[in-house]
């Protein structure tokens, strides 16, 4: 029997993304100071320290960035787990998200591939964790 994963916990900043997620939408910071979407939540905008951050939703969509393909695994929680197929999406709104990839055979996954959306509840802890497959016509 393997160890029970890890889960993350929302912090005051954090709290509206991991809320939003366990309605299955997602939201992501934006700054109108600066023009686009900054993400990881936090309390000011990067680069300017603005505080004019406000939760925006965004549909998800994105492309495979870049990603690994784990053949061992990752830590003891994943042990019954492997390949797992960890990936940084692009979201179309503009940041990164570091994810992993479902549904799909790792020979198939590819830098640039469409992916959306997929929101795996975690009943038992309250939590929805954001993955992500590849959209049906680019596998």
């Amino acid at each position: 029997m393997t160890e029970p994963r890890p889960l993350p916990e929302a912090t005051p900043v954090s709290q509206p993304f991991w809320q939003a997620l366990t309605e299955h939408r997602i939201l992501v910071q934006y700054s109108p100071s600066l023009g686009r979407y900054v993400f990881y939540p936090r309390t000011l905008a990067p680069g300017t320290l603005a505080d004019d951050l406000e939760w925006r939703e965004i549909d998800g969509a994105g492309s495979v960035y870049t990603f690994t393909v784990a053949q061992r695994p990752t830590g003891p929680p994943w042990a019954d787990a492997v390949p797992q197929i960890l990936a940084v999406v692009q979201w179309d709104a503009g940041p990164r998200f570091s994810t992993e990839l479902v549904d799909v055979d790792p020979s198939d996954v590819r830098i640039g591939m469409r992916v959306s959306p997929v929101f795996c509840d975690v009943p038992d802890a309250g939590v929805t964790l954001l993955r992500y497959r590849p959209e049906p016509h680019d596998v």
